[in-house]
């Protein structure tokens, strides 16, 4: 199995757990909080490139990686507390909270729930669903179908099919790392897209806080653009160009480029 380059880490946070790696020695903290099925080393080639700026660490929720699975407790407010409770045995002081898809909807209860605990958030095509909301657009049972694979043993090349795009090593961490999330973590975070409403979160949101997108991301349509602008005015919202859903796989220069931009000008400003 591919190892992880960062350092890697446990720490005890909200009655569980957490692992997470380490990145650089940079003199501003940054948190990352990945999505629905990617343990904290699938970031690792985004971790590497923001740590030649900052301090950067990378969980594995609950439920993947090498962190703890419990039975439950896979709704927002448990995924904030643990975050918030990784924040505070790591002893890192309002640092700056990145998450993507699922990671984004943690991000958002964080700052709401915990309004204490983080600084700047940096929120990426989460999925804007919630009760009487358009699900989400992809199917749950393509996620449990390549949990199944990875669990059977899949290759890289087996993959491919789900991501075309990505790198050959890519695609080998994905294949290896994948059979590490739960199933039980993955369905239930699915089915909680449909009923927990990010936008109880998001309007509780203060700067600074920027919301990133993919300009060819089917989470984030345009009308959700628009209801994100009109329900938190204060955001900072940004596309990223020739990107879907997975961001950084899609154009990791053009995202590196605006996560770096944002955190810079918190410390000029």
């Amino acid at each position: 199995m591919i190892q992880p380059g960062g350092e890697s880490g446990f720490v005890s946070a909200n009655a569980i757990r957490l692992h997470y790696l380490a990145y650089g020695q940079g003199d501003r903290d940054l948190v990352v909080v990945p999505g629905i099925t990617s343990p904290a080393i699938t970031w690792e080639f985004v971790s590497e490139e923001l740590a030649r700026d900052y301090r950067v660490y990378t969980i594995d929720v609950r439920g993947r990686g090498l962190s703890d699975k419990p039975s439950s407790g896979y709704t927002l407010p448990d995924y904030a507390g643990d975050t918030a409770g990784f924040i505070e045995a790591v002893g890192l002081d309002r640092p700056v909270v990145l998450g993507h898809s699922m990671g984004a909807r943690i991000a958002a209860a964080l700052g709401a729930l915990h309004p204490e605990v983080p600084g700047p958030l940096v929120v990426v095509d989460p999925p804007l669903t919630g009760p009487g909301r358009d699900p989400y657009p992809f199917p749950l049972q393509v996620y449990v179908d390549a949990l199944h694979e990875a669990q059977a043993g899949a290759t890289a090349d087996d993959m491919r099919s789900y991501f075309p795009t990505w790198s050959d090593e890519q695609l080998q961490i994905r294949a290896e790392w994948l059979a590490t999330c739960d199933e039980t973590a993955v369905v239930e975070t699915y089915e909680n897209f449909s009923r927990e409403d990010f936008f109880r979160y998001w309007q509780r949101l203060r700067p600074p806080l920027l919301f990133v997108y993919g300009e060819e991301s089917p989470v984030v349509p345009r009308s959700g653009l628009e209801e994100i602008a009109a329900t938190n005015p204060a955001a900072e919202i940004v596309g990223v160009p020739s990107a879907g859903h997975m961001i950084p796989w899609d154009n990791l220069p053009a995202f590196l480029d605006e996560v770096r931009r944002f955190v810079d000008s918190l410390v000029r400003a």
